[in-house]
């Protein structure tokens, strides 16, 4: 039961002592620390030569040495796309796999709460702020170091390539409108390579359940920015890689004729010209400007990539395509993925509005699901819409309950109106005795995802700056950090502050969502917590009575909809992930060599676009056929689990538990004299907004004084509007670079629509 409850954090207790341990001569420790040794060498060794091979490959020394391999690996069956591909995909797959051999064989490693792990620099180049005002928002010196990488080798590419292509025309003489047509043609095919190397990077960011990015403890919501940075680029070298070829053939007089040819052997352009069509209305559509007006335009024109991956194969061919098959893969893995999961409909435990204007929803888990407070789920609502999910923080911790996780919404957009409308007739229909079809909500989660750390356990001061209903995975965070105090499980919190701006009073009322309302003496003992709330458009005289601490929420309705949430995705069981992704991969591996040899050999396909396409389906039916076996399996092995701990608990069961918190929440007599209340540890200021300078120095100085004058890590969370973020970040940094008060660090570890730093 406690390895179910508790399985994100290792029991730190012991652990310090079994790993100081561990390292004495002839302990039983040193072999899995060599195994884990091995493979930490295996993967950079993997992923280093990988990246070597991508940035040098333009040199006429990596040619040669390519063409080596291609004369050492090229077989008979799998030809020069079976060489391409074990150079320049095969290495992702290779890393995937050792992801899952490391993630199975030593599960806390990644996720063990360690203090050290503040004190290394890779943990701090990940975290400090190197930039925060410009186009990238907040990038961390990780970050920063990779753009300039990514920049570097655009540009040195595409500098060596025009310098050897100039040289090599003005060997040859020839008219100048014939060399400049020749010079932009190649040029174009230059830009079109280059902004392949960038598209193998490019799907890795939206592998939502990853293995890479779970290795590497980047949560997706993080990650999209990488993906958006990578669109950006990619669509530029392709914009400007067709470019070239529309100028190249305008000089030539036979623009119309160039675009709308298909070859049988060699590029074949009308497809190109399709599947850049696709990617230029996807990139349009998912600038800032346009995307913030019109999301569901972008969320729409982004299913575009279908087409835009499909064209792309046939206008290059199979030999081509391979170099960027094997992030296209893995993606396609995690999509099928998550096709399989949404399609359940998850129960609704509780749907209720609140007076601050937020929409409540508790979805009905398995105990077996892991998640920590800082994750976060997509949802789908069918009476809205069949294809937009929309990303939520979880608002509770993952020991409020064993069998249900909560989010907060905040009503902003029709989507939400929609859904709040949906709820406030139903309880309608309730109140009134009706029942009625129109007032369900058919629910479908994805998730959940985040940071498989819980970084907000690793600090003993922690910070958190909130805007709005950036709170919420606030809430949950404090409502974790109680229990495991109450519990005696591994906390290391000790001072926290909650610094939240809102523009109404009403807003504040999202404090009653914490689960822990009353902190009893025993906790208050060991941690000091301190929330300081801004009200930014109100002044003191128009404060509402009993407005504030207070929800009166209206009772929520409970909605059937046959099972609870799938844990397919996000931190699913590691074992049958890993099989799925090796049975897709043989499937993959087999599909082709079948097609080859019973196909493409026997009916003499040699068209480039034929190939193209042939490689692509064999992608896909090693992706739905055997590992869509495997997920069946999966699924079956989860219903058996479901039926073996299914939860029975009514509708009207919780909504007396919930009654019962609110009471609590409200002051009862038997829970004030048990505690103190989270609402007498609020301090309310009007008119005003959070000086980060004055707060964060008075609580460095505040926590260094306990310690003697010692040095102490801040953590500092921010959740809430990009400016809400720069300003927490910029503030971080300049007391890390101004040395006040003492040792000083800043941070950047993104979590959704939030950053974390260190103070």
């Amino acid at each position: 039961m406690a390895q179910e409850r508790e399985p994100l954090l290792q029991n730190g207790g012991g652990c310090c002592c079994n790993a100081a341990g561990g390292g004495a001569k002839g302990s039983p420790a040193t072999l899995p620390s060599l195994a884990r040794t091995v493979l930490k060498f295996l993967m950079w060794a993997v992923l280093l030569t990988w990246a070597a091979a991508i940035f040098f490959y333009p040199t006429k020394p990596a040619q040669a040495v390519f063409k080596n391999w291609v004369a050492a690996t090229e077989l008979p069956l799998f030809g020069i796309t079976g060489s391409i591909f074990l150079a320049f995909s095969a290495p992702i797959l290779i890393l995937a796999a050792l992801a899952y051999v490391y993630v199975s064989a030593f599960p806390g490693d990644h996720v063990h709460v360690e203090k050290k792990k503040l004190r290394s620099l890779s943990f701090r180049l990940w975290t400090f702020p190197v930039l925060v005002d410009g186009p990238f928002g907040v990038v961390s010196a990780v970050e920063f170091i990779g753009i300039v990488l990514f920049i570097v080798y655009v540009v040195y590419a595409m500098t060596y390539y025009t310098v050897e292509s100039v040289s090599l025309i003005s060997k040859i003489d020839l008219p100048s409108l014939v060399g400049s047509e020749l010079l932009l043609d190649i040029i174009g095919l230059r830009l079109g390579l280059v902004g392949l190397f960038c598209m193998v990077f490019l799907f890795l960011p939206v592998s939502r359940g990853s293995v890479l990015l779970r290795l590497i403890d980047i949560p997706f919501e993080h990650a999209t920015r990488y993906h958006v940075w990578l669109g950006h680029l990619t669509m530029a070298l392709f914009t400007l890689h067709g470019l070239c070829y529309v100028i190249s053939w305008s000089l030539a007089g036979n623009l119309l004729e160039e675009m709308t040819e298909w070859k049988e052997i060699g590029v074949a352009n009308l497809p190109g010209v399709i599947s850049l069509a696709a990617g230029l209305l996807m990139w349009v559509t998912s600038l800032h400007p346009v995307r913030k007006r019109f999301f569901e335009l972008f969320f729409y024109t982004h299913q575009l990539y279908v087409v835009f991956v499909v064209f792309l194969a046939l206008h290059v061919g199979d030999f081509v395509f391979s170099i960027s098959a094997g992030a296209i893969f893995l993606f396609m893995l995690d999509r099928f993925l998550r096709f399989w999961q949404s399609r359940a409909k998850v129960d609704i435990i509780s749907a209720a509005c609140r007076p601050c204007g937020t929409v409540e929803l508790v979805f009905s888990k398995p105990a077996s699901l892991r998640y920590n407070a800082l994750s976060f789920i997509f949802v789908q609502v069918r009476e809205l819409s069949f294809l937009q999910w929309h990303p939520f923080s979880v608002s509770s911790s993952p020991i409020d309950g064993r069998y249900h996780m909560s989010i907060l919404i905040k009503v902003l957009g029709s989507w939400t109106e929609k859904l709040r409308g949906i709820i406030t007739d139903a309880q309608e229909q309730t109140r009134n005795g009706s029942e009625s079809e129109s007032g369900r909500i058919t629910a479908c989660v994805e998730g959940p995802y985040g940071h498989e750390s819980p970084y907000h356990l690793m600090y003993e001061n922690l910070i958190l700056v909130a805007g709005g209903i950036g709170i919420s995975p606030f809430l949950a965070i404090l409502s974790d950090i109680i229990h495991r105090i109450e519990e005696g499980k591994p906390c290391m919190p000790k001072n926290v502050l909650v610094l939240w701006s809102v523009k109404k009073s009403k807003e504040l009322s999202l404090l009653s969502a914490v689960d822990a309302q009353f902190i009893s003496s025993s906790v208050s003992d060991r941690l000091h917590l301190d929330i300081q709330a801004f009200v930014t458009q109100e002044s003191q005289d128009s404060l509402e009575e009993g407005i504030v601490g207070d929800d009166q929420k209206t009772p929520g309705i409970f909605v059937k909809n046959g099972t609870t949430m799938s844990g397919l995705v996000g931190t699913g069981d590691n074992f049958w992930a890993a099989m799925y992704f090796a049975a897709s991969t043989l499937g993959f591996v087999l599909a082709y060599a079948l097609a080859q040899a019973y196909y493409v050999r026997r009916f003499h396909v040699v068209a480039w676009w034929h190939l193209g396409l042939v490689f692509t389906l064999c992608m896909a039916g090693g992706v739905v056929l055997p590992g869509g076996l495997v997920v069946l399996l999966w699924h079956l092995s989860e219903k058996r689990e479901l039926e073996n701990d299914r939860w029975d608990a009514s509708a009207q069961q919780y909504a007396e538990e919930e009654a019962e918190q609110t009471t609590n929440a409200a002051g009862g007599d038997h829970a004030a004299a048990s505690g103190v209340s989270l609402a007498a540890m609020q301090t309310t200021r009007y008119g005003c907004r959070p000086q980060f300078e004055a707060e964060f120095l008075a609580f460095s100085e505040r926590v260094a004084g306990q310690q003697g004058g010692a040095t102490a890590d801040v953590g500092v969370l921010v959740c809430g509007p990009p400016g809400l973020q720069a300003s927490v970040a910029r503030e971080c940094r300049s007391q890390n670079l101004g040395r006040r008060g003492g040792r000083r660090r800043a941070a950047a570890v993104f979590h959704f629509n939030s950053h974390s730093f260190d103070l």
